[in-house]
């Protein structure tokens, strides 16, 4: 019923950026009334809540990435993004995007995307 398409992973050095979309598609009319954000898993390691965007457009993010990752949406394109400044090689994970309905009461996720901090 609802897909997401994330992208934007990559390979840069420390201290870089980069910016991660997550596109909602399917039977779906609006994504203003969701919960959507990005897990984050390396290797070997727990999986970690990285950032949420609340359908009343507030935010909340692990404390590991605040001052330095903001997530945003824009409505019209179905769209989340999440900009990451100053990347660390601790930031290396696979990131996976989630969209939560409170509507259908249901989540939904995207296929994971890469990214690699590292000089």
């Amino acid at each position: 019923q609802v897909q997401l398409v994330e992208s934007g992973g990559g390979l840069v050095q420390p201290g870089g950026s980069l910016r991660l979309s997550c596109a909602a598609s399917g039977r779906i009319f609006s994504i203003s009334t969701n919960r959507m954000g990005w897990y984050r898993q390396a290797p070997g390691k727990q999986r970690e809540l990285v950032a949420t965007i609340f359908s009343g457009g507030s935010t909340d993010y692990a404390d590991s990435v605040k001052g330095r990752f903001t997530i945003s949406k824009v409505n019209a394109k179905k769209t989340a993004y999440l900009q990451m400044n100053s990347l660390k090689p601790e930031d290396t994970a696979v990131y996976t995007c989630f969209l939560y309905s409170t509507d259908e009461a249901s989540s939904y996720w995207g296929q994971g995307t890469q990214v690699t901090v590292s000089s």
